[in-house]
C-alpha cells in the first residue's frame, strides 16, 4: 500500500471497533481485566458488543508482533491512545479484513478523540506501509519475561514456544456432556470425554443448553473432578467452587454436595446453572479460611486461587495484568487452604488440589510442601481416560500445558493431584 494517498474524511466511528477500543484501554491503559470492563460495552446490540470483545482479545494476543512490524515504520513510539489503534487496524489486516476498510476506520478512530486527533495522518501513513497481512511470519507473540523465565527452567524453551503459540490462537469451546445426553451437532469428542467445538457459536442457542444436558467448561478444568472420583451418597466438597463447572460435575456422581466460594456475585453463575441443569448442590458464599463447616467429608475439591497463568490462551489480558508480586500471596494462601481442607477430611478421605496456573510453585512445589508438612499424606496416580504418560508428574500429580493436543486446539494449564488422607 503506498503511503502517498490523503486521509480519508472524517467519518462516524463503528461501534463494534469503538468498543474494542474502550476495552483495551481499560487492560493497557488502566490495568483492568477485560470481564472488568465489559460495563464499557454494554449499551452495544448484542453482535456489537460480541465483535468488540472478540477484536479486543484478537489484539491482546497480537500486541508484541505488532509492535515489530510498526517500530519501523515510526520515528518514535507514538502516544498510547495511539498505538491502541495501530495494534487494532494490525490485528485486523492480520484477520483478513479488507485494507481499505481498516486504515479508513483507525483514522476515523483516531479522530474522534482529541488524544489521539493529531495523529490520524500519521495512522493512515504508517498503516498504507503495511503488507495486506503485516503479520504473516511473525512469531507467537511472547510472554513476559517473570512468566517465561521459570516456565522454560521447567519445561525448556522450546516447551514455552508451543504454549505461546497455542496463546496465539482464538481457543476452541469445550463441553461437558451428562451422562446419556448429546452433545450438540459439530461437537467433536475428545480422548479425555470432553467435546470441542469451533469458536464462535451462540452457546445459549445450541440443542440442550436450555435443558441442561452440557455446560461449557475447557477439557483441562473437567479432569479434575473426575480425579476426585466422587461417589454416590458420598459428602462431598467444592471449595473455592465458582464458577461452578466441577459443581456440576461433582453434583452429576449424585454425591451429596457443598459448594463454597467467597464471592456472591460468582456465586450467582453457579446457582444459575444448577438451576437450568437440575442438578443439586448446597451453595454457600463464605471465606473458607474463616468458615467452620460442622462436619467432615468424605471428598473435597480445593481449586484453589492462583495466577490463573494457565488460562492465557482463553484470557489474553492477564500477561498485562498480572505481576509477579502477586505470587508470594497466592501461594501462602493455597498453602493455608489445603491445611484447612485437609482438616475438614475423614481419615482415609481423598482431596484434589488443583491450580490453573503453568507456575511450579502453584502446583508441582505446592504438593510437594503438603507432602511434607503432612506425614501420611500420599498421591493417588491419575488415571483418568485421555491422559498422556508424558503428563504425569515424578511425585504422581498432573500437568496439564496448553501445547498438549496442539493438532487439536490444545488446553487450559492445569497442575491437579488427588491426595489421601491417612485413615
Amino acid at each position: 500500500m503506498s503511503d502517498k494517498r490523503p486521509a480519508p474524511p472524517a467519518a462516524k466511528p463503528d461501534a463494534a471497533r469503538k468498543g474494542a477500543l474502550k476495552l483495551l484501554r481499560a487492560v493497557m491503559m488502566e490495568g483492568q481485566a477485560l470481564w472488568q470492563a465489559e460495563s464499557r460495552v454494554a449499551q452495544l446490540p448484542a453482535p456489537d458488543r460480541a465483535r468488540a470483545q472478540r477484536l479486543a482479545a484478537a489484539t491482546l494476543r497480537r500486541i508484541g508482533p505488532a509492535d515489530a512490524v510498526l517500530a519501523p515504520l515510526m520515528k518514535r513510539p507514538p502516544a498510547p491512545e495511539v498505538a491502541l489503534i495501530l495494534y487494532l487496524a494490525v490485528t485486523e489486516l492480520s484477520l483478513g479484513e479488507a485494507p481499505h476498510g481498516v486504515v479508513n476506520a483507525a483514522v476515523t478512530l483516531a479522530r474522534a478523540d482529541r488524544r489521539s486527533a493529531g495523529a490520524a495522518g500519521m495512522v493512515n501513513a504508517v498503516l498504507r506501509r503495511l503488507p495486506a497481512d503485516p503479520l504473516a511470519g511473525q512469531a507467537a507473540q511472547e510472554l513476559p519475561e517473570w512468566l517465561r523465565a521459570p516456565l522454560a527452567d521447567a519445561w525448556g524453551i522450546a516447551a514455552v514456544e508451543g504454549i505461546e503459540a497455542a496463546h496465539a490462537q482464538t481457543p476452541p469451546v469445550d463441553l461437558t456432556v451428562r451422562s446419556g445426553c448429546q452433545p450438540p451437532p459439530g461437537s467433536e469428542s475428545l480422548p479425555s470425554g470432553s467435546f470441542r467445538m469451533a469458536p464462535g457459536q451462540q452457546i445459549s442457542a445450541l440443542p440442550g443448553y436450555a435443558t441442561g444436558d452440557w455446560w461449557v467448561q475447557d477439557a483441562a478444568a473437567a479432569m479434575a473432578a473426575p480425579l476426585l472420583a466422587a461417589q454416590p451418597g458420598e459428602d462431598v466438597l467444592d471449595l473455592c467452587a465458582a464458577p461452578g463447572g466441577k459443581t456440576l460435575q461433582l453434583a452429576a456422581t449424585g454425591a451429596t454436595v457443598t459448594a463454597l466460594d467467597i464471592s456472591e456475585p460468582r456465586l450467582a453463575r453457579l446457582r444459575e446453572n444448577l438451576t437450568r441443569t437440575g442438578l443439586k448442590a448446597r451453595v454457600i458464599a463464605a471465606d473458607a479460611l474463616e468458615w467452620q463447616p460442622g462436619q467432615q467429608f468424605d471428598a473435597i475439591l480445593l481449586d484453589a486461587p492462583c495466577s490463573a497463568t494457565g488460562t492465557i490462551r482463553r484470557h489474553p489480558d492477564l500477561p498485562f495484568i498480572k505481576a509477579e508480586a502477586d505470587l508470594e500471596s497466592l501461594t501462602a494462601l493455597q498453602a493455608a487452604l489445603i491445611d484447612r481442607a485437609l482438616d475438614w477430611l475423614k481419615p482415609g478421605g481423598r482431596m484434589v488440589f488443583c491450580t490453573c496456573s503453568l507456575l511450579p510453585e502453584e502446583g508441582e512445589l505446592q504438593m510437594a510442601a503438603a507432602l511434607s508438612r503432612h506425614p501420611g499424606l500420599s498421591v493417588i496416580p491419575p488415571a483418568l481416560p485421555g491422559i498422556e504418560p508424558g503428563w504425569i508428574t515424578a511425585q504422581g500429580g498432573l500437568r496439564l500445558r496448553p501445547d498438549y493436543w496442539p493438532d487439536r486446539g490444545g488446553m487450559d494449564g492445569f497442575f491437579m493431584a488427588c491426595l489421601r488422607k491417612p485413615a
